[in-house]
């Protein structure tokens, strides 16, 4: 359900604004969403896990108030983001 180290530091690398950035709206929204893909795909298979499931929609919450964030802050770095990740807004 969670990510591996190696798949972390690869999106750190490819959204960070600077070597070793993991604090950046953009490197936090890409891990959380990879989280969320990953556990949306333990439901699929274990739909009665409902710890999981508040788990799920914590992060999903957590992602969209980042976003917001983003948004507020710079409208164009927010648009790229969400393309390429995929997210719809």
């Amino acid at each position: 359900m969670s990510i591996t180290q190696e798949k972390k530091s690869e999106l750190i690398k490819q959204y960070g604004r600077a070597d070793g950035d993991t604090g950046s709206p953009e490197v936090q929204v890409s891990i959380l969403t990879e989280r969320i893909k990953n556990l949306t795909e333990h439901l699929k298979e274990h739909n009665k896990d409902f710890h999981s499931r508040r788990g799920l929609l914590v992060m999903v919450g957590q992602r969209r108030r980042l976003l917001d964030y983003l948004k507020s802050k710079d409208d164009k770095r927010y648009q790229d983001l969400i393309k390429n990740l995929g997210i719809r807004r």
